[in-house]
């Protein structure tokens, strides 16, 4: 199978999820919560979309900030959860979600390259609507370590996903990587309009 052939399975597997409103909670079965924190994040087509869209993004930018992604990524997720668990109440999260993927999707369309300072508070403030969101929709009597722990690893294994495409697109000429950017671009304004 060549890179291309693999981008498109990819990209195709990625479109096939559902959205995050739709989010049931991952069955009540899940008892120790890493389970439940794994397969969130891969719930939802706009989580996936943000996520991997935010590690093929990275691939492009400084040392400093394409080293540091992984680590905003998971920063802003953590503080997003922290934040739903500590009952502090966040308007707009959905609206906030879709439009992380909309702004990705422009940032890759446009071949944007950002400060560290910039992008780096860019990411994590997209992760917080998403870490939010994981946070209010844990298990009831789930671990909270352990539901933490599972969405972590999701969160990573996605974002490094999008890196490793990021880094196949890097030979391929840029106007698939806008082309993709901008199908993300259209698909987070789509889920803005709701």
């Amino acid at each position: 199978m060549n890179k291309m052939t693999k981008l498109l399975l990819a990209v195709g597997l990625m479109m096939t999820a559902t959205l995050a409103m739709a989010h049931p909670g991952h069955g009540e079965h899940v008892s120790n919560g890493f389970l439940s924190g794994l397969l969130h994040p891969m719930m939802g087509l706009d989580h996936l979309l943000a996520m991997g869209a935010i590690g093929f993004w990275s691939i492009r930018q400084n040392t400093t900030m394409k080293r540091g992604t992984p680590l905003f990524v998971v920063g802003g997720m953590i503080v997003g959860a922290g934040l739903a668990w500590a009952g502090v109440s966040l308007a707009g999260i959905e609206t906030g979600i879709a439009m992380s993927v909309l702004l990705v999707g422009v940032l890759i369309a446009t071949l944007a390259k950002l400060p560290t300072a910039v992008g780096g508070t860019l990411v994590a403030l997209f992760m917080v609507a998403h870490g939010y969101a994981h946070g209010t929709e844990m298990t009831q009597g789930s671990s909270l370590v352990l539901y933490m722990a599972g969405f972590v690893v999701a969160t990573l294994a996605i974002t490094f996903i999008g890196r490793g495409l990021g880094t196949m697109m890097l030979k391929a000429d840029n106007r698939i990587t806008r082309a993709l950017g901008g199908v993300v671009a259209i698909i987070g304004g789509v889920l803005a309009a709701g």
